[in-house]
């Protein structure tokens, strides 16, 4: 099983219900891929020398676990942020072989 981040941008104005999150996560955990996750605060992209990329609003991530890309993508069916129109960043966690 491959793990995957998603990165939730903060592009829409999601309700501020927490019970959407609690039944998505329910779900994943039910599932058995969830692996962890955290809402995200304010940051600031920095770099030894020359002007630093522009800090993309991210305001969480979760971690699940799936057999590939498309297979996690369909891990997002019911994320809050996703079905209030964020967007939703998924990248591969490569493992050190």
């Amino acid at each position: 099983m491959n793990e995957y981040l998603f990165l939730m941008h903060g592009d829409s104005l999601m309700a501020e219900d927490g019970s959407l999150w609690d039944a998505y996560l329910g779900k994943l955990h039910q599932l058995g891929v969830f692996a962890g996750g955290s809402s995200m605060g304010a940051g600031l992209c920095v770099r030894k020398a020359g002007a630093a990329a522009a800090l993309t609003p991210v305001v969480g991530f979760l971690r699940v676990r799936a057999e590939n890309l498309a297979a996690a993508q369909q891990l997002l069916s019911g994320n809050p942020a996703f079905e209030a129109g964020a967007t939703v960043e998924i990248r591969e966690l490569l493992r050190d072989e």
